[in-house]
């Protein structure tokens, strides 16, 4: 993504992270979602079943550091676009939209990602309607990747697209360039063009509980969101993943329908279809453990023992658990030991969602382990403390030049 943007000129002052080059906002939000959206560690919104912070923060820290806006500024756009993507999703039943073959990411969060450049712009509600019907036509992603093995490099850029999208769809209806205002409740509109059974009202409900920013799921696993509660539950029956995994010798799955219609590929040949496979991932997590990423690198796609695993899964669609998706995430497991013994657990709400927060440590730990690797002077404790006293910070400019490090 870095070679892209250089190739396709670089100008201006929005920061690519984890290198010392800039590009236009538009450019940096690409690759800037695309790369946070590429370990499947993003955050997701359970309802929407869609991952807004990759492209929404993305796309305004793009447009809010060469702008040098202040924290309010920044903090506020941010939030839009939370708000959006999730109204959008619940407006168009985002779990029959996936069934229907669009990946929500891409679909939704472009208009959450128009919506934080409105604020930072300064747009009155009638440009953005007229910005939401430029992304309109923007819209789209299909969920064609979680069928097959390879190719799969483009779920990737679903973040990034939705972020290209909304920039552009913002920086046009500035120049006076419009779409249509009806852009999601229209006769051709988002809502009734890729929705299934519909609940329009949900755009303009008022809030039963929380904003949608507050109704956000962290990940403590690099794979699918589906998957953390079975991750959770497999914690539990296997003590702790301490018991031998030549013991076992059947893994049982019951959970929403989705498991098993997008998610069984057991021979994944690509590092997105790995982390997208619930057979491979059982197998990954028993043999790595379930945090590590490690077992989703080319060179362990062919792990004989993670696919003796793989093959030993099966899926199973649960009417109860069907019910509570997507509000829930909820799965059960059952293994069965050599001995006969079976032994089952059920999460209904994984670690890292509102139900089951992970802690503000919990998240430092998470990106110290994450950036370890490159052996960067970046620590998890002082960002935290660094964006905590934004507030008082007259620019945001030198917080996220911590993030451009060396080349």
């Amino acid at each position: 993504m870095r070679e892209w943007a250089n190739a396709h000129g670089s100008k201006g002052q929005s920061p690519l992270f984890a290198c010392p080059d800039s590009a236009s906002p538009a450019i940096a939000a690409f690759v800037n979602a695309t790369a946070a959206h590429g370990l499947e560690l993003d955050d997701t919104h359970d309802e929407s079943i869609s991952h807004p912070g990759a492209p929404v923060i993305a796309a305004a820290v793009a447009l809010a550091v060469p702008r040098e806006s202040n924290a309010d500024a920044l903090f506020a756009a941010i939030n839009a676009g939370y708000e959006v993507v999730g109204r959008i999703g619940a407006a168009t039943n985002a779990a029959r939209v996936v069934e229907h073959g669009f990946h929500p990411t891409s679909l939704f969060a472009g208009f959450g990602v128009t919506a934080a450049a409105a604020c930072l712009y300064g747009f009155d509600a009638t440009r953005l309607q007229r910005a939401w019907g430029l992304m309109l036509s923007m819209a789209g992603g299909s969920m064609q990747f979680s069928q097959e093995t390879v190719g799969t490099t483009v779920k990737r850029l679903h973040g990034g697209l939705a972020a290209l999208h909304g920039v552009m769809a913002a920086d046009l209806a500035a120049l006076d360039i419009y779409g249509p205002e009806q852009a999601l409740e229209g006769r051709y509109g988002l809502v009734n063009i890729f929705g299934r059974d519909q609940e329009p009202a949900r755009l303009s409900a008022p809030h039963a509980d929380a904003p949608e920013i507050h109704r956000i799921s962290f990940k403590a696993y690099p794979c699918c969101r589906f998957f953390h509660s079975t991750l959770d539950a497999l914690h539990e029956v296997t003590d702790g993943f301490s018991i031998d995994a030549q013991t076992i010798t059947r893994y049982r799955i019951g959970g929403p329908e989705l498991l098993s219609t997008q998610h069984v590929v057991r021979r994944p040949q690509s590092e997105m279809a790995a982390q997208y496979s619930l057979p491979f991932v059982i197998g990954a997590a028993t043999i790595f453990g379930p945090r590590s990423v490690e077992p989703y690198s080319d060179a362990e796609l062919a792990n004989k023992n993670i696919l003796e695993i793989a093959d030993q899964v099966d899926v199973v669609i649960d009417a109860s658990l069907q019910a509570k998706f997507p509000d829930h995430f909820g799965s059960w497991i059952e293994i069965e030991l050599r001995d006969g013994s079976v032994r089952r657990a059920e999460v209904l709400d994984s670690i890292g969602t509102p139900a089951n927060p992970m802690t503000t440590d919990d998240l430092i730990d998470k990106f110290d382990s994450l950036i370890a690797p490159i052996d960067n002077v970046l620590h998890g404790g002082d960002v935290a403390r660094a964006i905590k006293s934004l507030n008082n910070a007259a620019s945001i400019k030198a917080l996220f030049a911590r993030f451009q490090g060396s080349a």
